[in-house]
């Protein structure tokens, strides 16, 4: 596991700011593990909530490191309901991740907590926060994420119980290649993005207990095996003005594979860059909202 650097102890989290690079994976420590909105009972009203808002995602611990993540619940379905997983977590079998904890008026305040104690030090080496949000994460033993990355910046950090952490680096191209990432960037489809078990020799491996978490960049690939316990899990995700011109730029290129056009890497022809832009505008065909819109919350799920 990595070492955390020793620093001056925050509120909610501790980074090192002097070595901290956004685009870089990193260990953090956290305290965050006895807040009360993270406790069972209150976690139990908040699916209740945002159940009846379609906020809700899950699926059964059948789902393996392979398994399609956009496919995951249709292919494993768990038939429980949001409060009834979280009420018999141990033994329920299931993955569940509450969206968007920001929609939530009791929430939206502890994600503004916490991202507004750690903007001021992301400011400095990558301006441009926006588009905040917060997910969390309630799965039952040995359950698993499947492979698969998101858009935002991540803060993840364990409340309850253990589980092991797979994070490649999100240049890494023999893991997720630029093609798949184009595609993921210009429509948010994953089907490119494809498990072998050989990439956990590349990893970057977290074994997180309560008070533990780690930073991942945007599009940084990873994949969560779950410990012999249940797990609670809280992630704090936004976007940067990098983030937003890194998704922009793969989806142009995105934009020119779909004309049969091979642009090189991101960053390696201005050309390429250039004309990927101009098709993207000329189609109208871009709607990331979260690439384009910088405003201060999320507003739907990624």
């Amino acid at each position: 596991m990595t070492a955390v650097p020793k620093i001056d102890l925050a509120q909610w989290i501790d980074v090192d700011w002097e070595t901290f690079d956004p685009w870089r994976i990193q260990a953090v420590n956290h305290h965050l593990q006895d807040h009360p909105q993270l406790r069972l009972e209150a976690l139990v009203a908040l699916a209740q909530r945002l159940e009846a808002k379609g906020s809700v995602r899950t699926h059964s611990d059948s789902a393996k490191a392979g398994t399609p993540f956009n496919s995951a619940p249709d292919l494993f379905p768990n038939a429980a309901s949001s409060v009834d997983t979280l009420r018999n977590l141990a033994s329920a079998q299931a993955w569940m991740s509450l969206l968007n904890i920001q929609k939530d008026p009791l929430y939206r305040t502890l994600v503004r907590d916490v991202l507004d104690e750690l903007q001021p030090g992301i400011e400095k080496h990558d301006p441009g926060m926006s588009y905040r949000g917060g997910w969390i994460f309630v799965t039952s033993p040995r359950a698993v994420t499947p492979f698969h990355f998101d858009t935002e910046h991540n803060f993840i950090l364990q409340v309850q119980g253990r589980k092991r952490v797979y994070v490649w680096p999100h240049d890494d191209v023999e893991v997720a290649s630029e093609h798949a990432r184009d595609l993921f960037h210009l429509n948010h489809e994953r089907y490119l993005l494809r498990w072998r078990d050989a990439f956990r020799e590349r990893a970057h491996v977290f074994e997180l207990q309560p008070g533990q978490g780690a930073y991942m960049p945007s599009t940084s690939p990873h994949m969560v095996e779950n410990g012999d316990g249940p797990s609670i899990t809280i992630s704090f995700t936004y976007y940067t003005d990098s983030t937003r011109e890194n998704a922009r730029l793969h989806a142009g290129h995105g934009a020119l594979r779909k004309l049969g056009l091979q642009p090189r890497p991101i960053g390696q022809s201005g050309l390429s860059d250039s004309l990927g832009g101009l098709l993207l505008r000329l189609r109208g065909e871009y709607r990331n909202k979260a690439v384009h819109a910088r405003d201060e919350y999320a507003e739907e799920s990624a």
